[in-house]
């Protein structure tokens, strides 16, 4: 065990978040144990218990740590275009799926359908969505809330379309971002008085399906 340390209650509960998200990273849920974090974290049991009383405690804070993270790190910058912000976005999240791909499948679906988990996946996708909804220019409020649903439901499309990936990988990291922006982009072009990304697919991509 490593030596143990005298840390603020605050820093020790980013102490204990940062190691178990490693954990969390490399393991599979069943496999993470509450006294190995404790060990990793130098600390004794019982007090790995006063911050978070459970795994699922300590795995619902990782992954909203993981969730905030990610909002900071999607950069919606207002002189990018359309397909740049998405391209980012993708890129960002992907990032972490991979390097975290036992969480990602733990939350998706070994805790599938926990209303704490669901809920930090909710929030995020929400304020997504709501960072999306401003970056096309829309007609009317009418405009707005059709936009807003084909947001809503290709956020899901994506979170499902990852997890499959992360599962299967049956194609490479690229055509699954691509597949991901041009997916909003054919279903976002009706919606439009103008066209969000003329030049897209990038020429040499096939159109075949």
């Amino acid at each position: 065990m490593p030596s143990r340390q005298r840390l603020t209650p605050a820093a020790r509960r980013a102490q204990l978040l940062a190691v178990g998200a490693r954990l969390f990273a490399a393991r599979p849920y069943e496999d993470v144990l509450m006294e190995e974090v404790a060990e990793k974290a130098g600390v004794s049991r019982a007090l790995l218990y006063r911050h978070f009383p459970s795994k699922h405690a300590l795995f619902a804070a990782v992954y909203q740590q993981a969730a905030d993270q990610l909002l900071a790190e999607t950069r919606l910058d207002p002189a990018d275009s359309l397909v740049e912000q998405l391209i980012q976005g993708m890129d960002v999240h992907l990032d972490y799926f991979v390097a975290n791909r036992n969480a990602v499948l733990a939350a998706n679906r070994v805790l599938a359908g926990d209303p704490v988990i669901q809920t930090i996946m909710t929030n995020e996708l929400d304020a997504l969505r709501a960072r999306l909804l401003a970056v096309p220019p829309l007609a009317d409020e009418s405009a707005r809330e059709a936009v807003s649903g084909v947001l809503k439901s290709w956020l899901v499309f994506v979170q499902v379309l990852c997890v499959d990936w992360l599962a299967h990988e049956t194609c490479t990291r690229g055509e699954l971002r691509d597949v991901c922006v041009g997916a909003v982009l054919g279903a976002l072009r009706p919606l439009l008085a103008h066209d969000p990304a003329p030049d897209w697919p990038p020429r040499g991509h096939g159109t075949g399906v």
